[in-house]
């Protein structure tokens, strides 16, 4: 598919060429600065932080002190925890799906990913946050939901087999990894080249990156690392 694939019958805000000499350019720059920052603003927002703090809780000072859904679940129990979850997909569902809607797929395609960049550097938390995961899956679902569905069964599966949830999110991880290569081929439907790509890879490594903590802590806790 050609970089200017649209939600069909959706109006576009960016797609096609731009006209140089005209201030097109810089009024598409201007909304994508800005929709990007305001995405980035509301992935910051964090629901396990706010939901603790109502019930008396500091899930930063519990538990893993990883404030997301998992170490939520376990602080302030299974139902505040999926709640969380669900609250974390959402974020980065709504920027992807509006990008999607009334611009074009790679606008969905920065939107989402600011928004997860937002909860993973959480402007309202001193640049902490969490791992991504929930928000990078709710990012997909709003532009390629049968993608997030394929990886949302992977992440079950594993998690299911080896009730490691870091492992599920890892190997989910490198699904996306290789789904970016299939789509840099055109091997991956809905894609749109390049930028599908390099949007799978910065959320795969993002995810990845934030996870090598754990995989460090559990290496160690089974006697592979010194």
């Amino acid at each position: 598919m050609s970089g200017s694939h649209v939600v069909a019958g959706l109006p576009q805000l960016v797609a096609g060429p731009l006209d140089l000499g005209s201030g097109e350019l810089w009024r598409t720059v201007a909304v994508v600065v800005v929709a990007g920052a305001a995405s980035f603003l509301w992935g910051g927002i964090n629901p396990a932080t706010l939901i603790g703090r109502t019930l008396g809780r500091d899930v930063t000072r519990a538990g893993s002190g990883n404030p997301g859904a998992t170490n939520a679940g376990r602080v302030l129990g299974r139902k505040w925890g999926i709640l969380v979850g669900v609250l974390d997909v959402a974020k980065g569902f709504v920027p992807a799906f509006l990008g999607a809607a009334f611009g074009s797929v790679w606008l969905a395609y920065v939107l989402g990913v600011a928004a997860v960049l937002g909860h993973v550097f959480s402007p309202y938390l001193r640049g902490r946050g969490g791992k991504g995961v929930a928000t990078a899956l709710g990012a997909i679902l709003g532009v390629h939901p049968w993608y997030a569905v394929a990886l949302l069964a992977v992440f079950v599966l594993v998690f299911a087999v080896s009730r490691w949830v870091a492992l599920g999110s890892l190997l989910a991880a490198a699904l996306m990894l290789v789904g970016g290569l299939l789509a840099a081929f055109d091997r991956l439907p809905g894609a749109i080249g390049l930028p599908t790509m390099i949007w799978a890879w910065v959320l795969g490594l993002v995810i990845v990156l934030r996870h090598r903590d754990n995989v460090i802590s559990r290496l160690r806790s089974l006697g592979r690392l010194e």
